[in-house]
């Protein structure tokens, strides 16, 4: 009996990209054994934590790290971290009003939903969101007008989810908060560059350890002292409730180094392997695919299909989650009748599976 018959679960292709309600990523073989390495003995937790961050931290050529369960964890847990600043009251109560120092600044264009809120995770750190500039633009200034007495910190959201339009830069960003003597987190949770924005001056980047790097379920924040040890001190209390087990922890430090030295397939591996898959597309009546590069610059590309005739992109996607294996797609373009497929965790033959997918439910509207 496999496991989809056991717990009657449908085949997946994911076509949609590194996403959480699909469980993010596979893991590699040395990853699968670094984790029963981990699953199989025991260790003094604290000291796991510390140590593995430290040794991650001098791979990267960071000041600390440390890693958490994942970057939504990552990112409530360094809000909490900065609001208290080490403070050992502010970590067992940390809504207490003792402290009014918590409001968080990031760019009103960042204020998104990825799954759940950017909003809903500063609040459960402790913070009061302020949103600065318009959603169509935000400039350093209006990030500086916004800083009070108040303010706790600076967030900046690097993602294709945010407006990529009239944003000002991470760099601004950077000038901004040392000009304040504020610390700066950037959520980076898909990116694949992990040393860039430390080394731009980021006090606290985020990571997500099951997207870019392929690691189990998990997250990193590197950053400077003494923020990353007050980002651990967190254990003692919000961040018990979103502890990572030490088979992960293992995991994740190998994932890291396996990352180190093989990277992710290159953009151009990617457009290679997408163009029998755009001919076949190209093929067919109602559809018009080509490639296109990932909305926030990053050296990935995706299958872009235009959906005209009998059937709405909408009702294409609801129907390739239809039957034993369900295709999941990018949907946020479905309303302008775009579809968009990400063929990083797909082969060859899924992709056939697809075009045969969309091939019947054409034939069906017609």
């Amino acid at each position: 009996m496999t496991i989809y018959e056991k717990y009657d679960l449908k085949k997946v292709i994911n076509a949609s990209g590194k996403m959480t309600i699909l469980g993010v990523s596979k893991v590699s073989e040395t990853v699968l054994n670094a984790q029963k390495i981990g699953g199989e003995n025991f260790f003094e937790m604290s000291e796991l934590v510390i140590n593995t961050g430290r040794y991650i931290a001098n791979l990267l050529g960071a000041e600390n790290a440390t890693i958490v369960s994942s970057a939504s964890a990552g990112i409530a847990q360094s809000i909490s971290a900065l609001i208290g600043r080490g403070d050992a009251y502010h970590t067992m109560h940390p809504y207490t009003p003792k402290i009014t120092r918590r409001e968080i600044i990031l760019p009103k264009g960042h204020n998104v939903n990825y799954g759940t809120s950017v909003e809903l995770m500063v609040q459960q750190g402790g913070g009061v969101v302020v949103e600065a500039g318009y959603a169509n633009e935000c400039t350093a200034q209006q990030i500086a007008m916004e800083i009070t007495e108040h303010t706790a910190a600076l967030l900046y959201i690097k993602s294709h989810h945010t407006v990529q339009k009239s944003m000002l830069s991470i760099q601004e960003m950077v000038e901004i908060a040392q000009a304040h003597q504020l610390p700066l987190i950037v959520d980076a949770a898909a990116e694949e560059d992990l040393t860039t924005y430390y080394e731009q001056g980021v006090d606290v980047v985020i990571y997500s350890g099951a997207k870019a790097i392929e690691g189990p379920s998990s997250g990193l924040v590197v950053g400077k002292e003494p923020y990353i040890t007050w980002i651990q001190e967190q254990s003692k209390g919000l961040g018990r409730s979103m502890k990572i087990g030490k088979e992960n922890i293992l995991g994740f430090v190998q994932a890291i180094e396996d990352f180190l030295v093989h990277g992710s397939e290159s953009g151009d591996s990617m457009q290679a392997r997408l163009s029998p898959f755009i001919a076949d597309l190209n093929q067919m009546t109602g559809i018009e695919a080509s490639v296109v590069q990932d909305a926030a610059g990053r050296d990935i590309y995706r299958a872009k299909v235009v959906v005209s005739g009998n059937v709405s992109a909408i009702e294409v996607i609801e129907q390739l989650k239809q039957g034993d294996t369900a295709v999941y797609t990018r949907e946020y373009q479905a309303n302008n009748g775009i579809i968009e497929f990400d063929i990083r965790a797909v082969n060859a033959d899924e992709m056939k599976t697809i075009v045969k997918k969309i091939a019947a439910i054409l034939k069906g509207a017609n």
